[in-house]
Formats: C-alpha cells, structure tokens, sequence
C-alpha cells in the first residue's frame, strides 16, 4: 500500500512534463511560423502531427510493445525529440527544412501518449480512481506551459510577445529532455506484448471494429470521425485568431481552455449519470458550433467575453465528447479488444480526422488570406462561420441516426438520455 501511495506522485510528474512538453510548443506553433514570413503554412504543424499519430500505432504495436521496457522507450523518444526541437528554431529561414523538423519530432512525440499511458496503468492498482488523479496533472502541466510562456518567458523579450520568438520551442526541447532523464528512472515496466504475434489490422484496431461493427457504433465511429476535422481549425487558428483581436497574452488565453476541461472532467461521472451517453456527446458537438459561431460573431469588433467564452468552451468540447466516446467504446468492449477499440478511435480522430481537418483548414485559410499578411474583421467571421457550420451538420446526423443502449455495473442507461434505472 505505501509503495502505491508513492508511485503515484511520479506518475503524477510524468504525465505534468509529458503534456507541458506538447502545450509549450502546440499553442504557439502557428504565431511563431506567421511572424518568421510563413503565414500560409501554420496548418502544417497541425498536418505532421496527425501523421505522427497515424504513425505511432506501428511503433508501439511492432517495436515498444514487444521488445523494450516502456520506461526505456520512453526516456529515449523523449531525448531524441528534445534534441530535434532544439535544432528547428535554426532552420527557420527554410520552411520546407523546419516542417520536416517538426514532423520528425513528432514521429518522437506521438508515441510516448501510448507509452505514458500503458506505464500509468501497468503500475497502478485500481485504474477508475487512480488513473484519473495522475491523468489530470497531464492537463495542469498543459494549463502551466501556457501560463509560463506568457508570465516567465515574455521577461526575456524586449519587444512583441514571446509565443512569435523561439523561446517556447526551446521549452519544448529543454523539458523533453529533462521528461527524458525522468523517465530512466521510473519503475520498470517489461514490454506488454513481449512474444505474442501481432498484425497491421490488430495494431489499427481493425480486428476490434469488425467484432463491435453495429449500426449505432459505426454512426458514433463516423460522428467522430467527422467532428474531428473542424476540430483541427480550432488548435490552428485560435491561437492566431487569439492573437489578432489583441490579447496581450494569446498562450494564457488558450490555457484557459484546459481549465476549464479540469472542472468538467471532475463534473462527468455526475453529469454522465444524469445526462447519458447521446446527451453527453450532443452537448460536446453544441459546444462546437456555439465555440465557432461565438468566434465569428466576435471577430468584426474583437468583443472579449465573446472570444474568451469561446476558448473555455473547449472544456465541454472536450470532455463531453472525447472521453465520453472513450467511456462508450470501452464499455462496448470486451477486455480482449479494449486496447485495439481505443487504438482504432484514436486512429479514426486525432489520426485520420485531424489530418484531413487539418488540410482543409489550411486551404480554406489561405484562400481567405490570399496575399495578405493577416485576415480581415469580415474575413475571421466568414472563416470560423465554415467550421460551425460543418460541426451542426455532424451534430444533426448523429442526433437522429445514434440511438444504442449502455450497461455498467451500477447503472443500465438508455443513450437516447431519457431514462436512467439504477440497480
């Protein structure tokens, strides 16, 4: 008992630097590349790293799954990314040159979210209570990283603001390395798969989808799936679109989303008892489109509360309709396929979903931005209107085609969010 007691506090600050690592650079990524002559190319930051997350499956299924210790693999990916990032502020004049660094360090990043994860909950003894105590601080390190680039690092910046400089990519390869040497001293943790035969549908969850394939969980797959790419505008250009109406503090601002995804992931095993699994989700989704509608009735007069409500929304966004969708593929699995169903969603979102958001984001930005160096008032509202849009049509399909049923130990609850009978 005591020795669990103590795990727990490092696995706590393993999962803090493993999320500053990724919010120190992720916020800001896309105001240092425009103010550095590459304006029309933020959305490839947000395009490399869906490729990384596509990538990782293969790597963690055929390599760090069955042949070296996570702790190990861990600490290495780590290092080597930490490494990579410190070389990219270098080659800046060469943005074919410096994407590729990004890219190449997110072929690092990526699969340590796996590693993190699969390390908490091989060394933890009860995964409902405990996992999500160490999983939080995964959010506050996100929630410090924007407050330590706007409050500590903006000190060392004589003028403008420091997201637009390379300090925060500095950050990132400082606390990687240093997440790096941490992790060499965690507890041991043998490879999960050492010896078992593995195949490239098992890795991508394939084999999973074809046993749980219903005609609610490929309604929820495709909602997912789709919702995913207006998602992607989102981490592109609120930040951006942040900066543009004249926050002083563009990365403390976005943090504030995080925040607010703190609470409500404290509020959900309430509000999923009360609301059930299509409320929750339908709520995310509104979430969504009021995010982007806010944003776009903003944009023509930068109106603060407006801008600001919508940052924190993304709490709900979030939680309501990530974890939910987590908690609904894992209770429609059984433990055999429970890794290859939250790989597979994995794969369909923040994979498949964000690249192609990602692209599209890209594409319809520059469109608006043409040979501009910004977006106008006019143009931020058409803009964040296309997205809200796409996200109210997801929301529509997925209202009136979702309907399933969800039975826990403790509560059998119909998701149409009517009735809920507890045993």
């Amino acid at each position: 008992m005591l020795m669990n007691k103590m795990i727990l506090p490092r696995l706590s600050a393993m999962m803090f630097l493993q999320f500053f690592v990724w919010g120190a650079w992720y916020v800001t990524i896309g105001n240092y590349m425009a103010a550095h002559g590459m304006a029309d190319l933020t959305h490839w930051p947000y395009t490399v790293n869906p490729i990384a997350a596509i990538i990782a499956p293969f790597f963690l299924g055929m390599i760090a799954d069955r042949y070296f210790a996570t702790e190990k693999v861990l600490g290495t990916l780590h290092i080597l990314g930490g490494l990579v990032m410190f070389f990219a502020p270098q080659v800046t004049e060469n943005p074919t040159l410096f994407i590729s660094m990004l890219l190449l360090y997110n072929l690092c990043y990526m699969p340590t979210l796996g590693l993190s994860n699969s390390l908490a909950f091989h060394n933890i003894t009860d995964q409902e209570r405990q996992f999500p105590v160490v999983r939080v601080f995964g959010t506050l390190g996100w929630i410090i990283a924007g407050l330590f680039i706007s409050y500590v690092l903006v000190n060392f910046v004589s003028e403008g603001l420091p997201d637009t400089t390379s300090l925060p990519l500095y950050t990132t390869a400082f606390s990687s390395i240093l997440l790096g040497l941490y992790s060499f001293s965690l507890p041991h943790t043998p490879p999960p798969a050492a010896g078992e035969k593995t195949s490239v549908r098992s890795i991508l969850g394939i084999d999973a989808f074809n046993q749980l394939k219903s005609k609610p969980f490929i309604i929820f797959i495709i909602s997912s799936f789709l919702i995913s790419i207006p998602l992607a505008a989102y981490y592109n250009f609120a930040p951006i679109f942040v900066n543009y109406a004249g926050f002083e503090r563009p990365a403390a601002t976005m943090s504030l989303g995080q925040a607010s995804e703190v609470i409500f992931m404290l509020l959900m095993p309430l509000l999923f008892v009360r609301l059930g699994v299509k409320k929750m989700l339908l709520f995310g989704m509104g979430a969504w489109v009021l995010r982007y509608v806010l944003f776009a009735m903003a944009a023509p007069e930068s109106i603060f509360w407006m801008i600001v409500t919508g940052v924190v929304l993304h709490g709900i966004c979030y939680d309501f309709f990530f974890v939910t969708g987590q908690v609904y593929v894992d209770k429609k699995s059984t433990a055999k396929i429970r890794g290859q169903a939250q790989g597979f969603l994995v794969f369909i979102t923040y994979g498949v979903g964000m690249l192609i958001g990602a692209q599209i984001a890209g594409v319809v930005y520059n469109s608006f931005l043409a040979d501009a160096e910004a977006l106008t008032p006019e143009k931020w509202h058409n803009f964040w209107l296309i997205p809200g849009v796409f996200a109210g049509l997801v929301m529509l399909f997925f209202g009136l085609l979702f309907k399933d049923k969800v039975q826990t130990k403790d509560v059998e609850q119909d998701d149409l969010g009517s009735n809920v009978e507890v045993k």
